[in-house]
């Protein structure tokens, strides 16, 4: 196998060539320089350089293996760079997973200013459920995540970023869609609802059944959704009514989102990494409680 060292001295030579000049580019004595090309034509197996009392010249071998070499010592520069980098908490990989709402706010928000401030970090991202976040965390294929709440769960860590209120989604035809002011919840009592399974999102779901409980009934789930941004498009189609983080309210056509009176409950958006999260993961989650708590939301549509 070529190693670094040697695909320098190659290059070196094969873009002066002339051993001499090499050897004092490379700032060391010519007999060794050429000894060291002997070898590696003898690693391989073929003549890289026909040479002269006076200068060299590459051969049909030596100029196909000429771009390998440059090729090889690239990548081991960038080798460097990114392992220095992430030593630092400037550079590497990082694997985040998010609930389908918050692509819509914070993550824009956080994510941009992130590349602008770690221009070199790598960001890979999967849109998740709540309940697979410290699954994720845990077997490692997730460095971060943002979720809807989350009980604590061993070896992770949650920061809370915002508390969400909760507003009523309701099909464009629906008769109080048009209504002014905040909506009694009651009133919606004994329409078609629109619900998300409870193993999806246990806190989501507790919240959600805490409101309606609140405002003195138990809706009758017509349909079941399985994440915030599903519910939302069962409303648009005109299924039911349901009630959703006023984060998740922007850019809905043909829902109308209504506030709710006297509703006091909220579902908190959180950032989870693992107990020991590594120095990329503790800047996003530092960065995105800054920016969550000094640029509110999008208001409801």
């Amino acid at each position: 196998m070529v190693e670094v060292r040697q695909a320098r001295y190659f290059v070196a030579v094969a873009e002066e060539l002339h051993f001499g000049r090499a050897a004092q580019r490379l700032q060391m004595s010519q007999p060794p320089l050429s000894q060291a090309i002997k070898q590696l034509e003898q690693q391989l197996g073929c003549e890289l350089l026909h040479r002269t009392q006076r200068s060299a010249a590459l051969s049909p071998a030596g100029a196909v293996f000429l771009d390998h070499c440059r090729a090889l010592i690239r990548h081991a520069e960038e080798a460097e760079t990114a392992a220095r980098q992430a030593a630092t908490g400037r550079g590497g990989r990082l694997s985040l997973g998010a609930v389908a709402s918050a692509f819509s706010w914070p993550l824009p928000l956080v994510l941009e200013q992130f590349h602008k401030e770690l221009p070199d970090v790598d960001i890979r991202t999967q849109e998740i459920d709540t309940h697979e976040a410290a699954a994720g965390l845990l077997d490692r294929s997730l460095d971060w995540a943002i979720v809807r709440q989350t009980a604590p769960v061993r070896g992770t860590t949650a920061t809370s970023l915002y508390a969400d209120r909760f507003v009523a989604a309701l099909p464009v035809r629906h008769p109080v869609a048009e209504a002014s002011g905040p909506l009694d919840l009651a009133d919606l009592a004994g329409a078609p609802w629109v619900w998300l399974h409870r193993h999806i999102s246990p806190d989501y779901h507790d919240a959600m059944a805490a409101l309606c409980r609140a405002a003195g009934f138990s809706p009758v789930p017509n349909h079941w959704a399985r994440s915030v941004t599903s519910q939302i498009a069962m409303v648009e189609c005109g299924l039911g009514v349901t009630v959703v983080p006023a984060t998740a309210s922007a850019s809905h056509p043909a829902v109308r989102f209504r506030a709710l009176r006297h509703a006091t409950a909220t579902i908190e958006l959180t950032a989870m990494t693992r107990s020991d999260p590594g120095a990329l993961a503790e800047l996003l989650t530092a960065l995105a409680a800054q920016l969550t708590t000094a640029q509110a939301p999008p208001p409801p549509n």
